[in-house]
């Protein structure tokens, strides 16, 4: 693990501290954690609007001539066919199928891509397209510390950014535009990891500060309809949402059909994919798991890696879990053995001094059914 000095730092750092935020270390970054009760920064985001520092995520740019046709080996979905504007969630895979990494790909024209990878993931991403270049005709750029990122979510967002911007509201989902501020570029897309309305915005480094401020408002009087949130929430926003955490419910020796992102997946797509061949396997023969969410009884949180059971039998293992603050329940996602995946069959979840039940359920979870 790095040291305090080692840790890498957002243009949000100073803000993170004169805010009271809790920062460790998340993958070398200095990130913060919370900025002072994970349970009102979660519900903060469900009925309003929280601001996220989303800067340690990877950012490379793809530009050239063979640009969107490298991506298009490199993803497990359609790159080629995307139109200028659009995103698309998919999975970098390996040789095996299993899942190198989950990133959005954004379209920027015809000879230009940008792809955001997870912070832990961002070197191992740089030496595979390294190692699959070839040679392909393009310049890949990593702008991951030349820029800023930030995720602005909740119900109340696209309100609030309808005051200063006509048409980012009318962005429909997985769409993004460029917004050019006198020589600045933003780049500010309608996606989210929170399973609530909003979006993410790229922005230059240097303009992190005002745009930050600006969003959140008279933050001090406590006026504001977003807020700053941190790692804590967004994790236990992302799991009542049922999305995927790389290295939870996706890792190297995962696929993603087995892990329930079949959806992610273009297994007929033309020119093929790096582990598309691996994969077809899998979905001939049937997979073995999927993931599915869980319902717990009492408010013990599951976590990764504990067994889940019917009788004597393991039949699933969890990836995540929590209270959850919607819900006020214990919620898990787990990969799941297919005979035992069915919504509404009775597991047992080992918590390991004691075993609790737990029936699955459908995912995302129905964190709307309390409000």
């Amino acid at each position: 693990m790095a040291t305090a000095t080692e840790l890498q730092t957002t243009p949000f750092h100073q803000f993170h501290i004169d805010h009271g935020g809790k920062l460790v270390d998340y993958s070398g970054w200095s990130m913060p954690l919370h900025y002072g009760s994970i349970i009102d920064e979660h519900r903060q985001v469900r009925s309003s609007g929280g601001l996220f520092d989303v800067s340690h995520m990877g950012r490379l740019r793809f530009k050239g001539r063979d640009a969107v046709a490298f991506l298009d080996r490199l993803v497990t979905r359609n790159v080629v066919d995307m139109a200028p504007g659009q995103v698309r969630y998919g999975i970098v895979c390996n040789e095996q199928g299993g899942c190198r990494d989950d990133v959005l790909v954004y379209r920027v024209d015809e000879a230009e891509c940008l792809m955001v990878c997870n912070a832990a993931n961002r070197i191992k991403i740089i030496d595979h397209v390294g190692a699959c270049k070839g040679t392909s005709v393009f310049k890949m750029t990593d702008e991951t510390t030349t820029t800023a990122m930030v995720a602005v979510q909740g119900p109340n967002v696209m309100d609030l950014i309808g005051r200063f911007s006509r048409s980012i509201p009318d962005l429909k989902r997985y769409r993004f535009q460029t917004k050019q501020v006198l020589i600045a570029k933003f780049l500010i897309s309608r996606t989210g990891y929170t399973g609530e309305d909003g979006i993410e915005a790229i922005l230059p480094r240097a303009l992190a500060s005002k745009a930050v401020k600006m969003m959140l408002g008279n933050l001090e009087e406590g006026q504001s309809v977003v807020k700053p949130c941190g790692l804590g929430a967004r994790d236990s926003l992302r799991l009542e949402a049922g999305m995927a955490l790389y290295g939870h419910e996706i890792d190297e020796h995962t696929d993603p059909l087995s892990a329930g992102l079949d959806f992610a997946v273009s297994l007929d797509k033309p020119g093929g994919f790096i582990g598309q061949e691996a994969l077809q396997k899998i979905q001939e023969a049937g997979p073995k798991t999927t993931l599915r969410g869980l319902l717990l009884e009492g408010r013990r949180a599951a976590r990764q890696g504990m067994s889940v059971q019917a009788g004597s039998s393991v039949v699933g293992t969890i990836t995540s879990g929590c209270l959850s603050p919607s819900l006020d329940a214990s919620i898990a996602m787990a990969h799941m053995q297919m005979d035992h995946a069915q919504v509404g069959t009775q597991v047992e979840v080992d918590l390991g001094r004691s075993t609790t039940p737990a029936v699955v359920c459908k995912l995302p979870f129905d964190y709307r059914s309390s409000s």
